[in-house]
């Protein structure tokens, strides 16, 4: 399956070195502004090919996009001192409406795949340029809060003592400080979370809650602290998604997409589990919350309503 890259920086080579090593593609191309950057990633990477699986990986131009099954979008510009987030969201709505008609001129089946952050507006911003071409706006979709839910099974494992896959609870609503942790359908081998944490004699109150939502809710705080980014977390995340696209492996993952309408909020863009088939989302599956998970996804979506109507009066 070949797939294309649009943004070379640390996210995009990051997702290009992470699908190349879940085998989840046979064909990169990788697309930056800065060509040079571009090349000499593709070039890098390229070299663990023979670590990994027979796979080109190449720098290239939106042309070399023609029968790509996914394109991820990675393209975007740092916030600058003193600007607001809607100025950035404003210089990033600029780059989309360059770059999204250009892919689907070349690739017009391709589902494309947002990372660029705000993913929820990002993507949201992107689907409008898919509608109007003429296309679904479900052939977009963004990383969304894939990677919190993986965040939240991870340290729900380390409580529970067992291996976080064998763990089901979800992240929804925005990826950001919203973001909606789902305690109430949280599932461990069959058993519902505090049915099994009493069964296994381990200690859970509002403290251990509390703790966890904000390792979640914090996460790239303390990595940007310390680092000045994150990149291997949501590369990662993103080549799990494109391996579930292009292995068809029927996944239940919480990327973002536009929704109609969620809990009375009208035209938005957020997280909820989504069935994947294909290289399509062919459903988006509701949870059955608790009425304060459910009032707090309203006030996400809200919050990412507001967001919208104040880029979209720029």
């Amino acid at each position: 399956m070949k797939i294309g890259i649009v943004g070379s920086g640390l996210v995009g080579s990051t997702i290009a070195y992470a699908v190349l090593f879940r085998k989840a593609a046979s064909e990169i191309i990788m697309i930056d502004v800065n060509e040079q950057r571009a090349r000499a990633e593709a070039m890098d990477i390229a070299h663990a090919v023979p670590f990994s699986h027979p796979a080109i990986v190449r720098q290239g131009g939106f042309s070399d996009l023609k029968e790509c099954v996914i394109v991820v979008v990675a393209a975007g510009v740092n916030q600058k001192p003193g600007e607001t987030r809607i100025q950035l969201l404003g210089r990033n709505g600029a780059i989309f409406e360059k770059i999204i008609p250009e892919i689907l001129f070349y690739a017009p089946e391709a589902t494309l795949l947002v990372a660029t952050n705000p993913v929820d507006i990002m993507t949201h911003i992107a689907g409008i340029f898919v509608k109007k071409s003429g296309k679904p706006v479900h052939q977009v979709v963004g990383t969304g809060t894939t990677l919190d839910t993986a965040r939240f099974r991870s340290l729900l494992g380390t409580l529970c003592h067992v291996d976080p896959q064998h763990v089901h609870g979800y992240v929804i609503g925005e990826h950001g400080d919203s973001e909606v942790l789902t305690w109430s359908v949280v599932d461990v081998g069959g058993f519902q979370l505090e049915a099994f944490l009493k069964r296994r004699d381990i200690p859970f109150d509002e403290k251990v809650k509390n703790d966890i939502d904000g390792q979640v809710r914090n996460a790239a705080y303390t990595i940007i602290e310390g680092k000045g980014a994150t990149y291997y977390g949501i590369g990662a995340a993103a080549a799990h998604i494109v391996n579930a696209f292009t292995h068809n492996s029927r996944a239940i993952l919480t990327v973002c997409s536009y929704l109609e309408n969620v809990r009375g909020i009208t035209d938005v863009t957020l997280s909820l589990p989504h069935l994947l088939q294909g290289s399509k989302v062919v459903d988006i599956l509701p949870l059955n919350l608790s009425s304060r998970e459910e009032e707090a996804l309203r006030t996400s979506a809200g919050k990412l309503r507001s967001i919208l109507d104040e880029y979209q009066a720029l």
